[in-house]
């Protein structure tokens, strides 16, 4: 029987990585997606020496749309089934959106909805061919609200939530779970990358790191929940946009934003 791999995007750092230890830690073979050729490689041999496990290296930039093309054909191509397919890649961008680049605010778009759909699709199918599987996005607690100054990191997070919603209720009569991780704050290299300044995003207290949401998120998939929300503090943030109007929503989230963009 063909060996089944745990695929994770972004897997060389923050959460990704932390996904990969625990599911290395439970016996998953690994095929590891990233950019960084030398981070992939190092990451893949931490991996095997610590936890004993396969594991397969593809590098790809996800904001090139070829490259995620070649990356699922190389995919089909070998015949590598994939029972777990973990769409964590994203980034952010922070400010006006009209003062970014459109180059950036375009590779946002391709990296957190484009290339995750695409691998949704490929994957998706496989899975649903052989009538099991299990699909993990990542998407934000930003994904429940409007996020003025991350304008469009919060909309394609909100994508991500409602797409993976839908996604579920498609596949599941098909043997195919689909789930979506919604973190809050979490300690990353993603916020240096967004330039936004971490210590006024939540107080040191409330951020969590990512093992710990690993940890949480790897343990709940056993249950096949819907939508993953670590910790109860994120679950109440979560809700607390359908509590008032949303012109007020798009107010706060706006002066909220606004004060942790670094300067």
């Amino acid at each position: 029987m063909n060996t089944a791999y745990t695929l994770i995007t972004g897997a060389t750092s923050g959460i990704g990585l932390a996904l990969a230890h625990e599911f290395a830690q439970r016996g998953d073979a690994l095929l590891l997606v990233a950019r960084r050729a030398g981070a992939l490689a190092e990451t893949a041999a931490s991996l095997r020496a610590r936890h004993g496990v396969e594991v397969l290296e593809r590098v790809c930039d996800l904001a090139d749309a070829a490259a995620v093309t070649a990356l699922v054909g190389g995919i089909e191509r070998d015949g590598l089934h994939i029972a777990k397919l973990i769409n964590n890649a994203g980034f952010a961008t922070a400010g006006a959106f009209v003062d970014q680049s459109w180059h950036s605010e375009r590779d946002l778009l391709m990296v957190n909805v484009l290339s995750l759909a695409q691998l949704c699709h490929a994957i998706g199918r496989q899975m649903a061919a052989v009538g099991s599987g299990h699909i993990l996005n990542v998407s934000s607690i930003t994904g429940f609200m409007p996020g003025p100054w991350m304008s469009n990191y919060a909309a394609s997070k909100s994508y991500v939530l409602i797409f993976s919603e839908s996604l579920r209720e498609e596949l599941g009569p098909l043997g195919v779970k689909v789930s979506v991780l919604c973190p809050g704050t979490t300690r990353s290299p993603f916020f240096a990358k967004a330039k936004i300044a971490i210590e006024k995003a939540a107080p040191d207290r409330l951020i969590m790191s990512p093992e710990e949401v690993a940890r949480i998120t790897v343990s709940a998939m056993d249950r096949n929940p819907a939508i993953i929300i670590p910790k109860f503090r994120n679950k109440l943030l979560a809700t607390a946009p359908r509590l008032g109007p949303r012109w007020l929503l798009r107010k706060v989230v706006a002066a909220l934003h606004k004060a942790v963009v670094a300067k």
